[in-house]
């Protein structure tokens, strides 16, 4: 099994650690346009196989796509991340030209890989990989709603003063502030819903916490978190690299499913070996349904930005 990650900055880096130490792929190729960059941390992380005990052989490449060749599964994690005070909408500019050249580029060395699409805005730039790369819309995913639905976790536990393995939850829709939908009345503790244990004004805390959870981490760091993105592309490869038919809400393109079309919005999907399985429709309330149809016009405005 072999994986490509284009991008060596933190969440890449990251992302490549983590699928290093879960020792599920043979091989992992990092690359990046800066001269040595992926090859140093390549080196840098094989260093540390022997200490954590893992068999992937990691190796960096300076922009050379042939290296990529016949990837089972490419991560685009390349393009700038976001400063303090940024959303993720004003990146498009610039990485909308970043992820057309990466994605192309990808898919011409191994079309019949798996594409997961990391850089921000996520939703828009997945869109951009389905309309430049021919790629079966099975096949391009977007990791937006695995993170977002890990710190809606993070911060459900926190509430309760519960250990977060005790506690499920998820996150659907837009991949930005406003655009998140927690689920929060789905929510649970041990199969026991949430609401039985905190009140709704805690819950609806939680949920406003969950819709900035980037924002806080870019405030404190002073850029992009990486070390939750990578693990949670590493749960996506894992899901389609062992054919583990796992549910996790992804970005992906839509045709007429949630009463959408024309766009790659975070519903819940089964992941296995070829890409999305199926998409699951669940059953919203009203309200829900509301929010994921405005976040469904956020998208489709930021879309509308997209010169393809």
């Amino acid at each position: 099994m072999k994986i490509t990650v284009v991008g060596a900055g933190a969440v890449g880096a990251s992302c490549a650690e983590y699928i290093a130490i879960k020792n599920f792929a043979s091989e992992v190729v990092l690359l990046d346009i800066k001269e040595g960059f992926a090859e140093g941390k390549a080196m840098d992380l094989m260093q540390c196989a022997s200490l954590n005990g893992f068999d992937t052989k990691i190796t960096g490449s300076t922009n050379d796509y042939s290296k990529t060749a016949n990837s089972n599964i490419c991560v685009i994690t390349s393009g700038i991340p976001r400063k303090p005070g940024m959303t993720r909408e004003e990146l498009i500019g610039i990485n909308a030209g970043i992820v057309k050249t990466v994605s192309t580029s990808l898919v011409q060395h191994s079309p019949n890989t798996v594409l997961i699409v990391v850089s921000n805005p996520m939703d828009t730039m997945t869109y951009l990989a389905h309309k430049v790369t021919g790629l079966p819309k099975h096949k391009i995913i977007g990791m937006g709603g695995a993170l977002d639905s890990a710190r809606f976790k993070y911060r459900l536990a926190e509430a309760l003063g519960a250990p977060i393995s005790d506690v499920d939850g998820m996150v659907i829709g837009g991949h930005s502030d406003v655009g998140m939908v927690p689920l929060t009345s789905l929510a649970t503790r041990n199969s026991i819903k949430v609401s039985e244990f905190i009140s709704n004004e805690r819950l609806d805390q939680v949920k406003e916490d969950t819709k900035v959870g980037g924002a806080t981490l870019t405030k404190l760091l002073g850029t992009s978190a990486w070390y939750a993105p990578g693990a949670a592309v590493s749960g996506l490869v894992q899901a389609i690299a062992c054919d583990q038919k796992k549910i996790f809400p992804c970005s992906v393109l839509l045709d007429g499913e949630y009463g959408l079309s024309d766009l790659c919005i975070g519903v819940p999907v089964v992941l296995g070996a070829n890409g999305i399985e199926e998409i699951v429709e669940i059953k919203l309330s009203d309200s829900y349904k509301a929010h994921l149809h405005t976040s469904a016009e956020g998208v489709k405005k930021t879309n509308s930005l997209l010169d393809v």
